[in-house]
């Protein structure tokens, strides 16, 4: 009996273990489906009180979202009515001169996953602050708007000047030959301040007036930089007081063409180009030239001494020079390869200004002599530039020719064979080197070779007459000696240096 007994309520115990069971799980099941199928729920749509760029996107998924957000948008784009100001000048902005280029989708990404990081009373916690304070967030419209920097870039072409420093002014001829300009400011626009105040505006529908921020811009370099780099850098003078005056006038016109030149940095400068053609329409008269060895006149006569004064006081200032020519005689002016021969056509003299700085150049012309100023930055501290020229051999020449004067072209100084009329000495040539010193407290500390040049011997001619004397006819005694060809020695090249000055 008892075992029935025990039997009965081992068995309702059990059962009411079951249904307890049974209830807990119906209740866990419920509560999970209900707890996590809102969780689910919530995260693919804002939570309630969210607002994105004053727009209420409570509840909605991404995709409804971003669709409102494009509407409204657009309806503000369509609204935008700026006006931009710059002392008296304005400019008027309206939303048709933009387009949307973005969408709000990224933005929406990270706005929807606000809040729902950690476990979940965390997230509740955060669910529950947002629906009583909401969620306030924007999205910056210049992610979204095309034709924002064009139209900024626009505006700012019409306001902004460079900056410029003062400009020397070189008179060369006026007793003060520098004088500079004063420096201009610049103007620039503050590009991304005036892009995030146009943001601003448009984000917040706020179309008053926006004064375009600028800055003004200061030139590079002060006068005072300008002014401490023009020092008279170098000086070379010749001598012409023996020339005709034609010859002098042809030297005066070419330098003319110099006289005044500022040469900027890197700037190449050609004498021929400068000068022109050397002809009477350019102002040029006939005087002596060396053309084939030979002194004959021709016009432009004297340029030379206009070119070769210009070059020696180029090297002496250290500039550089791309193109230079010797005679085939030695001028008298300037030491052995140290003359620039000039000619139309295939001789020119070419420099470029190898500075940093521009130079300046003057040029002085009285009735004795020519010089020729360089002013641009100073050398080195107290450095000077010279010249030195090696005589590496006299070049022998081969004495002279005797030739028949078959076409009587110099029949007003001879006739008859056996009368005799020297047209031309012959004239011994020589090699020679061409040195730059650098020179610092009297010593050279450097120098360099820049030029070797031949000047070829010329041989001298004899014109004879060519008429037979008639019967009983007889010459004087002719005054013109014969000249063979030359033999060189020690002498000779001592003479050579004697002649020119050379050490």
């Amino acid at each position: 009996m008892e075992d029935k007994n025990t039997k009965k309520k081992n068995k309702k115990s059990s059962l009411l273990w079951l249904l307890s069971v049974s209830a807990i799980a119906v209740c866990l099941l419920l509560f999970c489906q209900f707890y996590f199928g809102d969780v689910v729920n919530r995260e693919t749509t804002f939570y309630q009180n969210t607002y994105v760029n004053g727009v209420d996107v409570s509840g909605l998924t991404k995709e409804d979202a971003n669709n409102l957000l494009t509407t409204k948008f657009l309806e503000n784009k369509d609204k935008i009515n700026l006006t931009l100001t710059d002392g008296d000048k304005e400019w008027n902005i309206r939303g048709s001169d933009f387009e949307m280029v973005g969408n709000f989708e990224n933005s929406l990404d990270k706005i929807i996953t606000y809040g729902r990081e950690g476990n979940l009373f965390q997230k509740k916690k955060i669910e529950k602050q947002i629906r009583k304070d909401g969620l306030m967030l924007t999205v910056s419209y210049k992610d979204l708007l095309g034709g924002v920097n064009e139209k900024i870039n626009q505006i700012a072409d019409e306001i902004e000047s460079q900056a410029k420093s003062g400009q020397i002014q070189f008179n060369p001829d006026s007793d003060v030959m520098f004088s500079i300009t004063e420096n201009q400011t610049g103007i620039q626009v503050d590009r991304l301040k005036l892009e995030e105040k146009i943001n601003n505006a448009i984000e917040n529908n706020d179309f008053s007036v926006i004064e375009i921020p600028i800055e003004e811009i200061l030139p590079d370099r002060s006068l005072e930089d300008m002014l401490a780099d023009i020092v008279l850098r170098s000086s070379y003078s010749t001598n012409y007081s023996s020339s005709s005056q034609n010859r002098k006038d042809n030297i005066k016109l070419a330098l003319s063409k110099f006289n005044g030149m500022i040469v900027e940095p890197g700037e190449e400068v050609s004498f021929n180009q400068t000068t022109g053609s050397r002809n009477s329409e350019n102002g040029y008269k006939n005087a002596y030239i060396i053309l084939n060895g030979s002194y004959t006149s021709g016009v432009g006569g004297g340029v030379c001494q206009a070119s070769s004064t210009l070059y020696n006081a180029l090297i002496r200032a250290d500039i550089e020079i791309l193109q230079v020519n010797h005679h085939s005689l030695p001028p008298s002016y300037v030491p052995l390869s140290f003359d620039a021969m000039v000619s139309e056509g295939y001789a020119d003299l070419v420099f470029k200004n190898n500075l940093d700085t521009p130079i300046y150049i003057k040029c002085i012309c009285d009735d004795k002599t020519v010089t020729v100023e360089i002013y641009g930055q100073a050398l080195e501290d107290g450095m000077i530039i010279q010249t030195r020229t090696e005589l590496v051999k006299v070049l022998p020449h081969k004495g002279d020719t005797i030739i028949t004067d078959t076409k009587n072209e110099y029949a007003n100084q001879v006739l008859y064979k056996g009368e005799y009329y020297r047209l031309k000495y012959p004239q011994e040539g020589y090699e020679t080197k061409g040195y730059l010193q650098y020179i610092k407290d009297g010593e050279v500390v450097k120098e360099k070779e820049v030029r070797h040049d031949h000047y070829q011997p010329q041989g001298g001619i004899i014109v004879e007459g060519n008429n037979e004397l008639g019967e009983g006819m007889t010459l004087p005694a002719s005054n013109v000696k014969y000249i063979s060809a030359q033999k060189v020695n020690k002498k000779t090249y001592e003479n050579a240096k004697k002649k020119f000055g050379i050490d």
